[in-house]
């Protein structure tokens, strides 16, 4: 019996498809991810795709139209993948929000303590033989007992308010409801978006990208910061204006940035590039062996549960036709 075919758009860890291959024929795109012709040609006549942050644009999705029974997002996200033609197309869509919730909430803690601590300057002076080392130089902000202000209630925003709780922090928490189960957990107060960046040594972003919330941070929310003020992004680049983050990283109004995700991605900003106050990591929040095992199986449990007929989990269209089974 033909096995399904499933294309995966850009290369993950090998061990990461042991499973999907166990049923199914597995055929993965570069590195760098394929486009035009080349794109459509690799997807028509699919069973499933793995959808690693390639846009499928609506040729893509014409070409995957008679034969694909449903797309996966490899990661959390799914801005990449066009839900509502999917969905006129019988395709069901999931994303992965429990495989990349344990890794992402440990990089936007490695950043705040990086971006508080200036370890980039440090490592920096070592490297370059810089000496004496003066006891003033590269001071930093205390973490510990200082106010984290997360932006989300959902689950990597819930796991970096535990790992606050280690460190003694105070705990504020915006979105567009109040989210009981979140504070019960936490113990973290619900504010207003102002009242909560007004009031944070350290502001953590835990969102979707939507229309709604592209540049939740702009002009207007880095005016409410604090002077000596963090903030910290691994949710989705276009959250955040970076026009308007590096004007008030450069008149000093907010201390400093850790970023994971960026507005033009592959590219961050220039003007970030050249920043001290700034880390900056290539989106890598996921970027563990155990998170690319973790996310892989999922995907393909979702996908044999497709082939099969039955509805996947995090499936984000329930409503597309059910797809034959395989």
């Amino acid at each position: 019996m033909t096995k399904p075919r499933v294309f995966v758009t850009r290369s993950v860890l090998p061990e990461a498809l042991d499973l999907l291959r166990t049923r199914c024929q597995v055929d993965v795109g570069p590195a760098e991810g394929l486009s035009g012709k080349a794109l459509i040609d690799a997807v028509r006549g699919v069973d499933a795709v793995v959808a690693t942050l390639q846009n499928l644009d609506s040729d893509v999705m014409e070409a995957l139209a008679p034969t694909c029974k449903i797309i996966s997002s490899y990661g959390v996200g799914y801005d990449h993948i066009p839900v509502a033609e999917a969905t006129r197309l019988g395709i069901w869509v999931t994303h992965n929000p429990d495989a990349v919730t344990t890794d992402t909430a440990d990089l936007a803690w490695a950043l705040m303590l990086g971006v508080a601590r200036k370890l980039r300057d440090g490592d920096m002076t070592v490297r370059n033989d810089e000496t004496p080392w003066g006891v003033t130089i590269h001071m930093g902000l205390r973490v510990s007992g200082k106010t984290l202000g997360i932006v989300g209630s959902g689950r990597i925003a819930l796991a970096v308010a535990k790992r606050a709780q280690g460190f003694n922090m105070r705990l504020s928490y915006t979105g567009r409801h109040r989210n009981e189960a979140f504070e019960a957990a936490t113990g973290a107060q619900y504010l207003s978006k102002e009242e909560l960046l007004a009031s944070s040594d350290f502001v953590s972003l835990h969102i979707p990208l939507t229309d709604e919330t592209r540049h939740y941070i702009s002009t207007p929310e880095l005016s409410l910061m604090r002077p000596h003020a963090i903030l910290i992004n691994t949710a989705r680049g276009p959250v955040v204006d970076e026009e308007a983050l590096v004007l008030a990283l450069k008149e000093g109004r907010i201390a400093g940035a850790g970023l994971d995700v960026f507005e033009d991605e592959p590219h961050a900003h220039p003007a970030l590039r050249t920043m001290n106050n700034v880390l900056m990591t290539p989106h890598r929040g996921v970027a563990t062996i155990d998170s690319h095992v973790d996310m892989g199986e999922s995907s393909a449990q979702k996908i044999f549960d497709a082939l099969d007929g039955r509805l996947p989990q995090n499936c984000l269209n329930p409503q597309a036709r059910k797809p034959s089974v395989v």
